[in-house]
């Protein structure tokens, strides 16, 4: 049985600039003493979990095969970052945190809400604040394009209501590992591709199909977070997969999601003749293998942060991959 992890001194060998970024970026380990209210709300947004998203609305883009490299069409590639990054998966994170503060209280009472540093209501005004900002962003996005169908306004809503049954009961569908897992699976891969795609060309449903598909690969990922939270989970009866099989088989099945469901990709894309691209996919398995073997085999508790800053590159890398394989294939 872990400990919970020990919130950062004011020793001043360690409370140093990189640990005030850690806060800044939402990560694990964030320094405590904050009272810069703009700045406690930025931790809440956890800017380190936008990447994933932003680069989703890339490989959708990508994946249209409607791209054209234009000033307009580069303003609205990043309206929509906007929108799946800061905006949307800030309202996400800081929704996730409010729910969350029981299991915070345990695992990290360091950070923003358990701690005390900012008072609920303002967490309340923040959550509100970014949700209509979001929908509104994603059906300007929608009159811009010149959908007759508010697809991005569709995307966003979905994306929204996810986020909230994630989080918040009775539903709190992070209390089983399965179902919890793949929901923000889908939401950091099929959601931002689907709207970058959706954006600049005409999103089909063979796009959904084979980006639900890839989440698979992104449920390893998410099970990777889920690792520094065991003992809170563990206290609070709440069924993560670390929890559910334990720590040891709970990596194995962490890897093995994510170079599977990568592969099988990598083999659609073989199938419809895009066969460099489908190489190039298969190849970047291999480092994420020796990573995985290096780093979070050996110890998911003590390397996650090492593992994902190491493989995690080359499954992000092949998604965009993918994306130029399926744009190339409309064009063909």
């Amino acid at each position: 049985m872990t400990s919970a992890p020990t919130p950062p001194t004011n020793d001043p060998k360690t409370d140093d600039a990189g640990i005030q970024a850690r806060q800044l970026l939402g990560m694990k380990g964030a320094a405590v003493g904050e009272t810069n209210l703009w700045k406690i709300r930025l931790q809440l947004l956890k800017p380190i979990t936008w990447i994933p998203l932003i680069w989703g609305v890339l490989c959708g883009a990508a994946s249209s095969g409607g791209y054209v490299w234009s000033v307009e069409s580069v303003l609205q590639a990043l309206a929509c970052m906007l929108l799946s990054g800061p905006i949307l998966t800030g309202y996400t994170q800081t929704l996730n945190d409010f729910y969350d503060r029981e299991i915070d209280a345990i695992n990290e009472p360091y950070r923003p809400i358990p701690s005390g540093a900012i008072p609920l209501s303002q967490v309340i005004l923040q959550i509100w604040v970014l949700l209509i900002a979001g929908l509104v962003l994603a059906y300007t996005l929608d009159r811009w394009a010149g959908h007759e169908f508010p697809m991005i306004t569709l995307i966003a809503v979905v994306g929204s209501f996810l986020a909230y049954i994630y989080s918040a009961p009775p539903l709190k569908l992070k209390q089983n590992g399965w179902l919890g897992n793949y929901a923000l699976g889908a939401s950091y891969i099929t959601l931002p591709w689907c709207a970058g795609h959706a954006l600049f060309g005409q999103l089909s449903w063979t796009i959904v199909a084979l980006t639900l598909f890839y989440s698979l690969a992104g449920l390893g990922i998410a099970i990777v977070n889920d690792f520094k939270s065991v003992e809170g989970d563990r206290q609070l009866g709440l069924q993560s997969l670390p929890v559910m099989f334990g720590v040891e088989k709970a990596s194995w099945l962490c890897v093995l999601m994510i170079d599977v469901f990568q592969a099988g990709v990598a083999l659609y894309l073989f199938w419809i003749g895009q066969n460099l691209y489908a190489t190039i996919l298969l190849l970047f398995i291999i480092p994420q293998i020796t990573f995985q073997d290096m780093y979070f085999l050996r110890d998911p508790l003590e390397n996650d942060v090492k593992y994902q800053a190491s493989a995690q590159p080359f499954l992000v890398l092949g998604m965009l991959v993918a994306g130029l394989a399926l744009g190339h294939s409309s064009l063909v």
